[in-house]
C-alpha cells in the first residue's frame, strides 16, 4: 500500500508540475496579461482537484471493498458464535435442575464458568469492532447503578460474596466500555480468589476500589499485569488480554488506575475518576 501511496503521489506530482510548466510557456509565449495567468491559475486548480480525486478514488476503492467485506464476514462470525454460546449456556442450567451428583455437578459449573467467560470475550469483541466502525458517544452514568447491575451478574454463579458500599456519582463515560471494564475486575477478582471468599467494592471520593482476598500478585507479575496473554498464575484458565483492555479503557477515558497486590494476600484496585 505505501508503494502505491508514493507511486500515485509521484504520478499527480510529476503530470501537475508539467502542466503547469506548459501553461507557463504558453503564455509566456503569447505574452497574455496578468488577469489571464489569474484565469488559467483557476483552471488548473479545477484540474489538480478533480485529478487528485480520480486519484484517490482509484487507489482507496479496493481497500474500500476489503473493509466492507470484512464488515460483513465479522458480523456473520459474532452472529455465528451467540447462536452455540446460547445453547450452551440454556443446557447447563436445565442440567443443573435435574442433576444430583456432586463430581457432574462440579464438571457442570466448570462448563458454565468458560461459557461466561466466553460471553464476556465476545462482549468484548463486539464493543470493540463497534468501536472501530463508528465513535462511541459519551453518556453521563451513576457509578452506583452501573456497579449494583454489574454485581447482580456475578451474583447470579453463586461464587463469592461481594460487600459493596458505593454512593451516586455521576461521570460522562463510554458506558458499555466502563461496564466491561469493571467485568474484567471483578472477574480477576473472582478467579484469583477462593469460593466464598469475599469481595469488596467501595467508593471514596472521587475513587473506586475493587479489593479481593485471593492469590495476589508478586512485584515481578505487578510489572507485567497490563501485557497482553500474560498470565501471573498457569493454574489458573485466564483471558489474557482482560487487563490490557482495562488499562486500555482507563487511558481512553482518562481515568487514572492503581493496582496494589500482595501474595497471598490480595489485590486491591483503585479507579481515580477525575
Amino acid at each position: 500500500m505505501r508503494k502505491e501511496l508514493f507511486l500515485i503521489g509521484l504520478i499527480y506530482i510529476v503530470s501537475m508540475s508539467v502542466l503547469l510548466m506548459a501553461i507557463y510557456r504558453f503564455f509566456e509565449s503569447w505574452q497574455f496579461s496578468d488577469f489571464h495567468f489569474f484565469i488559467a491559475g483557476g483552471l488548473v486548480l479545477l484540474v489538480a482537484v478533480g485529478w487528485g480525486y480520480i486519484l484517490t478514488a482509484v487507489i482507496f476503492a479496493p481497500q474500500k471493498q476489503i473493509e466492507d467485506a470484512l464488515t460483513m464476514l465479522t458480523k456473520d462470525i459474532m452472529h455465528e458464535l451467540n447462536v452455540p454460546l446460547s445453547t450452551i449456556q440454556a443446557n447447563t442450567s436445565l442440567l443443573k435442575k435435574s442433576l444430583k451428583d456432586e463430581k457432574s455437578l462440579i464438571r457442570l459449573q466448570r462448563i458454565e464458568d468458560a461459557s461466561l467467560r466466553l460471553e464476556r470475550l465476545y462482549q468484548e469483541l463486539v464493543y470493540t469492532i463497534k468501536k472501530e466502525m463508528h465513535e462511541i458517544e459519551k453518556e453521563m452514568i451513576d457509578i452506583k447503578t452501573v456497579v449494583e447491575e454489574r454485581v447482580a451478574v456475578f451474583q447470579e454463579q453463586q461464587r463469592n460474596p461481594f460487600e459493596v458500599d458505593v454512593n451516586s456519582y455521576s461521570i460522562k463515560v463510554d458506558k458499555i466500555g466502563f461496564e466491561q471494564m469493571i467485568d474484567n475486575i471483578i472477574g480477576n477478582a473472582m478467579k484469583y480468589s477462593d469460593k466464598e471468599s469475599l469481595i469488596t467494592i467501595s467508593l471514596k471520593e472521587d475513587s473506586l476500589y475493587i479489593e479481593d482476598r485471593g492469590i495476589g500478585m508478586s512485584t515481578s507479575e505487578l510489572l507485567r499485569m497490563h501485557e497482553r496473554y500474560f498470565q501471573g498464575d498457569k493454574t489458573q484458565e485466564g483471558q489474557g488480554i482482560g487487563l490490557a483492555l482495562v488499562k486500555a479503557y482507563c487511558d481512553q477515558e482518562n481515568i487514572k488506575i492503581q493496582i496494589h497486590s500482595k501474595k497471598n494476600r490480595g489485590t486491591k484496585v483503585v479507579l481515580n475518576l477525575v
